[in-house]
């Protein structure tokens, strides 16, 4: 279930996610509001997290930027001048950017350099992550040897994306794109987790998104944000145990201590849960861009 935006566009309206709503800008492009909208367990909450939006596409922008001379992505502009004259309205400002229509690919580009999530459960039931077998005794949270490029299906709406092994991504996509894919996807994340480690930030693992643009492979929708990605504060980590994160960690440790189910609807957030999440995605990028979340979009 999705909310409606507190907003409205005169463009015609594509799709509408958990997070992300989607107009058709023209001139071959999409318009990408992000709203704060906040989802557990991926069931949406009926509370928003402040500023969630704003930090998403913060992130997304700092990192499309920096890695522009790595590999091109799908974003025009985040200047709401260079909008449609219908999207020009105060309400998406720092939400929202313009973007080139993509030939998506079927599969999304996991990278993983530690081992948690579901690469742990894997492991600790199979010995294995994707299907490879991995050295004996390895900890939760352990740094991997290298990173590995997991790639995942994904799945429609209410479906749970399934891990799969390189070759099966062969399968889906062709070799050459698969290799293209997870050459990138690597070459990205090394780059970005060499700059964060600067910063005291860990990213243990990323989800990226790519596809086509006129024959070229580029990254799109978010890239390196808290949505998308494990942060965790390097002075925090310890093999072992499970770092907190700079995401919605306080909402699902909340929800993990209730008698829910897991399904719609949502149980209420305390405010002092929404407070604690929307501190934890500020503090993520702002420890890693270097700039006060107050001053984006500028």
């Amino acid at each position: 279930m999705t909310r409606e935006p507190a907003y409205k566009l005169d463009l015609p309206h594509v799709y509408s996610g958990k997070v992300r709503d989607i107009y058709d800008a023209g001139n071959n492009q999409y318009l990408m509001v992000t709203s704060d909208r906040i989802s557990a367990f991926d069931v949406v909450m009926n509370q928003p997290v402040p500023d969630k939006g704003r930090v998403l596409m913060a992130m997304s922008a700092f990192w499309f930027q920096h890695f522009s001379t790595s590999m091109k992505s799908h974003l025009v502009s985040t200047d709401l001048s260079d909008f449609p004259r219908e999207a020009q309205v105060p309400e998406i400002a720092g939400r929202s950017m313009l973007v080139k229509k993509v030939e998506m690919l079927p599969i999304e580009c996991i990278v993983r350099g530690y081992i948690t999530g579901s690469a742990w459960k894997e492991y600790t039931a199979h010995g294995t992550m994707h299907g490879t077998t991995l050295p004996a005794n390895l900890q939760e949270s352990e740094k991997l040897p290298e990173p590995v490029f997991t790639p995942s299906t994904k799945a429609e709406d209410g479906l749970h994306d399934e891990n799969i092994s390189f070759n099966q991504a062969v399968e889906i996509v062709g070799k050459d794109i698969a290799e293209m894919a997870k050459q990138k996807s690597l070459e990205l994340y090394s780059q970005g987790a060499a700059y964060a480690s600067d910063r005291g930030i860990i990213i243990a693992d990323t989800k990226f998104e790519m596809g086509f643009v006129d024959g070229e492979l580029v990254i799109a929708d978010e890239v390196l944000t808290p949505d998308s990605s494990r942060f965790w504060a390097m002075d925090e980590w310890e093999p072992g145990t499970t770092p907190p994160s700079f995401d919605k960690q306080p909402v699902r440790d909340f929800l993990d201590g209730l008698d829910w189910d897991k399904s719609p609807p949502p149980p209420e957030l305390p405010e002092y849960v929404i407070a604690a999440s929307a501190k934890r995605y500020r503090e993520g990028y702002e420890k890693i861009s270097g700039k006060n979340l107050d001053q984006w979009p500028s």
